[in-house]
């Protein structure tokens, strides 16, 4: 039986590893086309685009993987019975029950796998390719650290703490050089806001610096003279599908010591720790499809009927994640609901075959 068990482990990881490449590189088309259009924005060139490409692409694979393992499950498991290697499995001695149990191991090392990329290398990755496509396209160096949000803009550098949207700020400093790089202005401003075609500042305090003293002066408002863009501002704004589970959890520890709710955030955070189930659910899908199909049923017919399943399933689950949103249902079930109402019929599935 462990001979069995990988064996059928390791056609499931094969089969599950192809149709997620084979989905990757048609995401990734689609992609490539749409970038095809910001060609020319600042420096954002060719090249520029296969490096955004290859930054998206952990993301894109994490998403994709529940699709890519039904659909070659489907494919895989369905080449066995049309080789007659089940009925042979069956003949040996193994049950139905216990080639499900072999293909649910085979799915395990996938969503081991998947957790990691999902938790270690896709949210930076996202975040990264973000930053660089922003960098690229606005002409402006940002970065993001510890002490807020900076970005330079020829002899200026602003240091943003706070952003509460794109076009909303707040605790903003900004520091003017001179010539020979030596401090002259800073100015201080407790708020900033975007008013269609430029920024204004209000509640300023500036401070003019010259070789041997300091001066400083007070403004309730003034408009602010800057190239910042706010779609810059994009790589900055907490994006919750850009974060990990550990970074969810904190960021939800975050708001809840300073009285506030964010139920987006709470389903991003559910949706990550639901996403491995969401694999293994996909493997038991295929099961009852391969196993109760005809063995005349063709290869083209698996892949109509994976792809049809896997996206209507993807559709299903943001959409009733949106609709749970509109009426503030429990994020636990809105993440959970969709997983559970597909492994239950198929569970009813697996159960009904003789």
């Amino acid at each position: 039986m462990d001979v069995l068990n990988r064996y059928i482990a390791k056609e499931i990881l094969k089969g599950s590893v192809v149709a997620s490449l084979i989905l990757l590189s048609l995401s990734n088309f689609f992609t490539f086309t749409d970038e095809l259009r910001d060609i020319g924005d600042g420096t954002y060139s060719l090249k520029d685009i296969f490096v955004y490409l290859g930054l998206t692409s952990p993301r894109d694979f994490y998403e994709l993987l529940p699709s890519a393992t039904l659909l070659g499950s489907l494919v895989t498991l369905g080449g066995l019975g049309n080789n007659r290697e089940l009925i042979a499995m069956q003949s040996a001695g193994a049950s139905k029950f216990q080639i499900i149990w072999a293909v649910i191991r085979g799915g395990l090392i996938l969503t081991i796998f998947s957790s990691m990329i999902g938790e270690y290398i896709a949210p930076p990755s996202e975040r990264a390719a973000n930053e660089y496509k922003s960098i690229a396209t606005q002409q402006q160096v940002a970065s993001r650290t510890r002490y807020g949000f900076w970005l330079r803009d020829g002899n200026v550098f602003i240091n943003i703490r706070q952003i509460q949207k794109q076009e909303e700020l707040g605790d903003i400093s900004i520091f003017e050089l001179d010539e020979n790089r030596h401090l002259k202005l800073v100015t201080h401003a407790n708020k900033a806001i975007y008013e269609g075609t430029k920024w204004r500042l209000d509640d300023i305090k500036i401070t003019h610096v010259g070789h041997d003293n300091a001066s400083g002066e007070a403004k309730p408002n003034s408009d602010w003279d800057t190239i910042l863009a706010p779609e810059l501002l994009n790589v900055f704004v907490v994006n919750p599908e850009n974060l990990s589970a550990q970074e969810l959890w904190n960021y939800m520890d975050y708001l809840e010591r300073n009285g506030q709710k964010n139920l987006n955030v709470e389903l991003a955070f559910w949706g990550r720790i639901v996403n491995p189930f969401v694999t293994l659910t996909m493997l038991l899908v295929a099961t009852p499809f391969v196993m109760t199909l005809r063995r005349e049923t063709s290869l083209g017919q698996r892949i109509v009927v994976g792809v049809t399943f896997g996206l209507g399933f993807y559709l299903f689950d943001r959409v009733f994640g949106h609709f749970c949103l509109i009426y503030e249902a429990n994020p636990i079930f809105s993440a959970s609901f969709p997983t559970l109402l597909v492994l239950s019929g198929t569970l009813v599935a697996i159960a009904r075959m003789r």
